[in-house]
This record gives structure tokens, C-alpha cells and sequence, in this order.
């Protein structure tokens, strides 16, 4: 086996949550463990989030939920879009919880939910400007007055998502919150007992506390990682991932000489070279390497030389002292240094979440306990 993984760190999971929860009570906290956990496994994320606490769990696949089910984990599983008519058998079965905003998926879920079981769950989502997928406001009241027309369906929740909330400068959170609030009036639901309303991800729970709400969705930010910049230390949240692997093979590479596909980085001077057994396939970009792509070693920082190759990358190894099978850590804290996935996404001017969900399935996760 290549010395390559993730070490997932439960503790941290279990802290995040207690801390979001404390964070916007009274209102509840969803963790969110669709792509596999954003990452970092949904199975044993789901378990932690769900001991500290949780009051569901939200998916965006059948099959995702599916997985929870099959491993044994109970509770409210929501699925955050409107599952395909074939679909909804398998959701029936594994009783997740329905996101509803079309009449056809109402006609769907209905159909199958005349089982004689007790009614199926739903929540209707609502378009307040994100402009992806939901109700139109002028829909909704038409969409709740056919879901309660039904015997065999349960209004639960009438939730929306926010598209700029991680910027705090943008007013436009708050005109989707406006939005929000007329189309739950204009629908009759203002005081309808028991109903879920819902507008909070991460951004919103931690610094919209208008938008809280009774339910918010938290993804990103369980995993130890702030949704922006401007969101950093909003709250104390630990890293979940550490992405480690070891070092393979050290060779010299003369003045002059090229390292890797292209040959696009040359060494101006005899150069000490690791190579570490972790590559695109893994989910480590491509071009890193050429932004300024750096890993951990001997708590020193070294960077990445060449373009980074399907299985592998080279590092420069400098003045240290490396030899084969040395830890080297791309992200994680190794020393007194930390690589964060903020730092990495600038890099690669992207966001961390495409950091983190990009760590393939190639790359094993190791489960570490409290």
C-alpha cells in the first residue's frame, strides 16, 4: 500500500458541532454529509455530527442517504434537491426526507407515498434569487396547497438558500430574506404550528442571525473551514482533514536540468528532489506546483517543483535532511506549520470546498477517535 491517506479527525466534528450548535440556538443545526462527507467520509462524519448533537443530516443524492441507511445511522436524512420520479421508490425506502418544488414532484412522491405507511416528510423549497432551483415566491402557496391536499405527504418545512452570504458587504442576503419572509405570508404559513423554516448555510449561521431561523444548514463549516475569509474565527473551528503521504524516491537533479512533464521548472544549481506518491488522480491540481504549491516536511515548508503528474509530485528538498519515508503533509499542521485549505484555494483561485472535495477516493481515510 502507498503511504498516501487523510487522517479524519472525529474530535474535531464532534467540537464543531457543539460549537455551531451553541453558536445559533435556539435554532437547530443540520450537518450537512452530501459528496461524502465534502470529503472527508459521510459515514463516520454523519455518526460524529449526530453524537454532538444534530438534529438531521442533510444529503443531496438518494444514494447518499442511502449509504447513511445502509450503515446503520437513524434520524432525519434531508435530501436537498427534488429527487427523479424513478428515485423516489429508494428515497420511500430509506425514508429520507423530500425537497419538493415542482407539481411533478409532488405527483411522484405522492404516488409512491400510498404505501399505508405513516406520511412522508417533505420540504418545499422556495427560489428567493439564487436562481438555481426552487419554487418561484408566487408558486409556493400553490405548491404547499397541493403537498396538503395529499393525504399521504406531511408538510415539514419551507426552507431557501442564500446565495451571497459569505460576502457581508452584499445587501442582497438580506433581499433574499425579505423574500423569504413575504413568500411564507403570502402562503398562509406565518403561523402554521410546528412547520420548519429554514434559510441558513454556513455563511448565514455564522453571521446572519436573522436568517437562523429555526434550522440551519451547516456544510463547510463542520469540517473545521470557514466559508470565506471575511468569515474566519466568526467562530472556533478545528480542521478535520490532515492529508499526509511519505516520501518515495530522492535524487539529485543537475544545474540545468528539467523535473517533470514539459519540463517547466529547471534547477539553477545542483538540487536535492523528493518524490512524494500523490498526484492529480488524487486530487492534488495539476498546476499547483506552478502557483506556489507548498508541503510540509520536517515542520519545514518546501515547495512543489514541476507540474504535479497523475500519481506523483517532486518537491525540493533544500538544505533538510530527507530521506525515504519521511511524513510529508499537504495539508494539516506538521511542526509549527499549518497548510491550510483557505491557503491552498488561493492559490489555486478557487474555494476550499473544492479543496477538500477534491481528495479522491483513491486516498483512504483513516478514522481518528477522541
Amino acid at each position: 500500500m502507498r503511504p498516501t491517506w487523510a487522517d479524519i479527525d472525529i474530535g474535531a466534528v464532534e467540537r464543531n458541532v457543539a460549537r455551531l450548535r451553541a453558536h445559533v440556538a435556539p435554532a437547530e443545526v443540520c450537518a450537512v454529509v452530501k459528496a461524502d462527507g465534502y470529503g472527508h467520509g459521510a459515514v463516520a462524519v454523519a455518526r460524529a455530527a449526530r453524537r454532538a448533537g444534530a438534529a438531521l443530516l442533510a444529503v443531496a443524492l438518494v444514494e447518499e442517504g442511502v449509504e447513511l441507511r445502509d450503515a446503520g445511522i437513524d434520524g432525519p436524512i434531508l435530501l436537498l434537491s427534488q429527487p427523479s420520479a424513478a428515485a423516489m421508490d429508494d428515497a420511500r425506502a430509506a425514508n429520507l426526507t423530500l425537497t419538493l418544488y415542482t407539481p411533478d414532484g409532488v405527483a411522484a412522491a405522492s404516488k409512491v407515498a400510498r404505501d399505508g405507511r405513516e406520511p412522508w416528510a417533505v420540504h418545499v423549497k422556495v427560489d428567493t434569487g439564487m436562481h438555481r432551483v426552487g419554487c418561484s415566491a408566487e408558486e409556493l402557496r400553490q405548491m404547499v396547497e397541493l403537498v396538503d391536499a395529499e393525504p399521504s405527504l406531511r408538510l415539514e418545512g419551507v426552507w431557501t438558500h442564500c446565495a451571497v452570504a459569505d460576502e457581508l458587504t452584499d445587501p442582497f442576503t438580506e433581499t433574499q430574506f425579505d423574500r423569504y419572509d413575504a413568500a411564507i405570508d403570502t402562503a398562509g404559513l406565518g403561523a402554521r404550528p410546528g412547520l420548519v423554516r429554514h434559510a441558513g448555510n454556513s455563511a448565514v449561521g455564522l453571521a446572519h442571525p436573522r436568517g437562523r431561523l429555526d434550522l440551519v444548514r451547516f456544510g463547510i463549516a463542520v469540517y473545521g473551514i470557514a466559508p470565506s475569509r471575511e468569515l474566519a474565527g466568526a467562530v472556533d473551528l478545528d480542521p478535520v482533514m490532515t492529508l499526509r503521504s511519505a516520501v518515495s524516491h530522492v535524487h539529485t537533479v543537475e544545474p540545468g536540468a528539467g523535473v517533470s512533464y514539459g519540463l517547466r521548472w529547471r534547477a539553477a544549481a545542483p538540487t536535492r528532489v523528493a518524490v512524494v506518491p500523490i498526484g492529480y488522480a488524487d486530487g492534488v491540481r495539476r498546476d499547483l506546483s506552478l502557483r506556489g504549491g507548498e508541503v510540509l516536511v520536517h515542520g519545514v515548508r518546501r515547495p512543489m517543483v514541476g507540474v504535479v503528474t497523475m500519481d506523483q509530485l517532486m518537491i525540493d528538498c533544500g538544505d533538510l535532511p530527507v530521506a525515504v519515508g519521511d511524513e510529508v503533509v499537504l495539508l494539516g499542521a506538521q511542526g509549527g506549520e499549518r497548510i491550510t485549505a483557505d491557503e491552498v484555494a488561493e492559490r489555486l483561485d478557487t474555494i476550499p470546498y473544492e479543496v477538500v472535495c477534491a481528495i479522491g477516493a483513491r486516498v483512504p481515510r483513516r478514522i481518528v477517535e477522541p
